[in-house]
């Protein structure tokens, strides 16, 4: 145990709460830093500040160790710490498709500042190609260690709704360094991960540090591609669901993220990107990404056709109707609704006249906070009562497994459009419902 690094985590988000909650939990001494107070008492307290299966318990549990806690004191980390992983967000810049290098800046300078000996600080925030190289020579500059401290990129891979298992278990690991000192290091601190038999990429700074953006790349072209598909099966009657099911068999393409319907959202994919496109132009290269620009219209324009179904469904005009919006997150299993598909086709509807009542098992006070001009239901069912159209827009599994006739018995109408695939469209039509699904006759 004693040969182990003490780790740090900056940045108690998503990402770097999970992480250090996890990594406390596997047996290292962890300190969580982060500069919003509240956050810092809530985690202290045992409470995530958001909603992830599985973390609450392991908080209490990490907590109860004694090897976990959090501060606002960026010196006490920079004497604890042997090795600083960096976890801020980079939101989009308001004003532009480029990523928000703000929080991460500041956090390497507020770190830095305090590094009197040697460390590595390790970046697993999505950053544009290039930052590394920026922030090595910045913690050179500003930290009193100066070249003692080494900067290392180890991009993270989590699926929101499946993060501890995604820390803990990883398909594989990336890790961007400059000398086999950190390398090292790294080893060490996924020492418990490693023991799994989980794969290592070892790389340069660069490679790293494109890994993250050339995956979410990747995954959002293969959502756009299929529900491209959609778009040709609307005009020509045929069903995008069977064709998916037809291209999944082929092993060079797979099932995985080849799902038609509304399309991606969330902290991750539309803005890494945009932010990709953007630095592929600063270096000159913006031509080869250019289908990206593609890929993110496709996606946006799923969400208006999924506005055209209900608008269809009512006969043409939305105003004065009853609209139940099933969904609010931008997946199932997170409460997060960031660019949320499901949010934006309800905030479209409310805007042409409609009665939007939302429900979500999660999201619900984040939806309420960006969202106050919509309804809000307690429940599925309540939400659907005297509905003229119920809209289906995150497949949670408990909106798979309602039952047609159950609900059909409080709507005014039995009209639904499944914004997600997630329904059984013989079983609803069977119960009498008019049902309507993107690509699908």
């Amino acid at each position: 145990m004693n040969n182990r690094p003490r780790l740090t985590v900056i940045g108690t988000g998503y990402l770097g709460a999970t992480h250090a909650i996890c990594m406390a939990v596997m047996g290292f001494e962890v300190v969580g830093v982060d500069v919003d107070p509240g956050k810092v008492a809530k985690l202290n307290s045992g409470e995530v500040p958001f909603f992830e299966p599985g973390l609450p318990e392991l908080l209490t549990k990490a907590l109860e160790t004694g090897r976990l806690r959090f501060t606002a004191d960026f010196a006490d980390a920079g004497a604890f710490g042997d090795v600083h992983f960096i976890c801020v967000g980079t939101p989009q810049q308001r004003d532009s498709p480029a990523a928000d290098l703000t929080y991460v800046d500041a956090a390497v300078t507020s770190l830095a500042r305090h590094l009197t000996r040697r460390a590595l600080v390790v970046g697993k925030s999505t950053v544009p190609v290039g930052t590394a190289a920026r922030l090595a020579e910045l913690i050179r500059s500003i930290a009193p260690a100066g070249d003692q401290v080494e900067l290392a990129w180890n991009p993270e891979f989590l699926r929101e709704g499946f993060a501890v298992d995604d820390t803990m278990k990883p398909d594989r690991m990336v890790f961007g360094v400059t000398s086999a000192w950190a390398e090292e290091q790294l080893r060490s601190a996924f020492q418990p991960v490693l023991a799994q038999g989980v794969p290592v990429k070892v790389t340069d700074l660069q490679t790293a540090e494109l890994v993250k953006v050339a995956a979410n790349s990747f995954l959002a072209t293969k959502i756009s591609y299929i529900n491209a598909m959609a778009e040709i099966c609307e005009v020509t009657g045929a069903d995008v669901h069977d064709l998916a099911e037809a291209l999944a068999y082929d092993e060079r393409i797979g099932g995985k993220f080849l799902r038609p319907g509304l399309g991606f959202g969330g902290g991750c994919l539309p803005k890494d990107i945009r932010a990709f496109t953007h630095r592929a132009e600063e270096l000159g290269v913006g031509q080869a990404v250019g289908f990206l620009r593609e890929i993110d219209g496709i996606n946006r324009r799923r969400r208006a056709r999924t506005v055209d179904l209900v608008v269809e469904l009512c006969g043409g005009d939305v105003a004065g109707k009853k609209v139940a919006a099933l969904g609010a997150a931008f997946k199932p299993n997170s409460d997060d609704i960031r660019d949320a598909p499901a949010l934006d086709v309800a905030a479209t509807l409310a805007g042409m006249g409609a009665q939007v009542v939302v429900y979500d098992p999660a999201a619900m006070d984040n939806a309420k906070k960006q969202y106050p001009q919509l309804g809000y239901g307690e429940s599925a069912l309540a939400t659907a009562q005297d509905a003229d159209v119920v809209v289906l827009l995150t497949e949670w599994t408990e909106f798979r497994e309602i039952d047609p006739d159950t609900m059909g018995a409080v709507t005014a109408q039995r009209r639904i459009v499944d914004g997600r695939h997630a329904l059984d469209a013989a079983r609803w039509r069977g119960a009498g419902w008019e049902y309507r699904a993107l690509g699908r006759p």
